[in-house]
């Protein structure tokens, strides 16, 4: 049998026991579930400043956004942000806990943010920024932020900074991530 012969899983039915349609096998029955990604990062902070980063890398380039970015296979989630940070801004960060759980439908995504503290204020671009730096919350560029879930994450941490245990957040009501440009 040549591998021209195995389909894989390239027919779109629901499978028995399933209520969605999904890719199969027609040959062994493999079902190739599609599922969403999990980004992770986390809002930084050293002094009540806040670590942002310009985009160097699609989508939005040269919008800023928190230091995150999808979850590799075989990590925590506290991990990958720890990672996200240090490849997009050579930082290193304790966490304070998970500061929010957000959904966001149209792109697929479930997207986990930290509140955490940097250990230190030395922060420099990685590859995917093209600059980094630590605002103050009046100086933080609201009108070139990258995604709605950013904001979101920003003012959770105003309700969240003085908190001694946080409590998770979530969407904000009727927010689901949409792009308003």
């Amino acid at each position: 049998m040549s591998k021209q012969d195995l389909a894989g899983p390239s027919v779109r039915e629901i499978p028995q026991g399933d209520n969605m349609e999904r890719l199969v096998c027609p040959d062994c029955g493999f079902i190739a579930y599609e599922n969403p990604k999990v980004v992770v990062g986390a809002v930084a902070v050293w002094d009540e400043k806040i670590l942002l980063c310009r985009r160097a890398i699609n989508p939005r380039i040269g919008f800023w956004t928190l230091p995150c970015g999808y979850m590799e296979e075989k990590e925590t989630s506290l991990e990958g942000a720890q990672r996200e940070a240090w490849e997009e801004a050579f930082a290193k960060f304790e966490p304070r806990g998970i500061l929010a759980v957000y959904s966001i439908p149209r792109i697929s995504q479930v997207q986990i943010f930290y509140l955490a503290d940097l250990i230190s204020p030395e922060v420099a671009a990685g590859p995917e920024s093209q600059e980094v730096a630590l605002f103050d919350w009046d100086d933080i560029p609201w009108g070139d932020l990258a995604f709605p879930s950013v904001k979101w994450a920003l003012d959770h941490y105003k309700e969240a900074k003085n908190e001694t245990v946080i409590q998770t957040r979530s969407n904000p009501p009727g927010e689901l991530g949409q792009m308003s440009d």
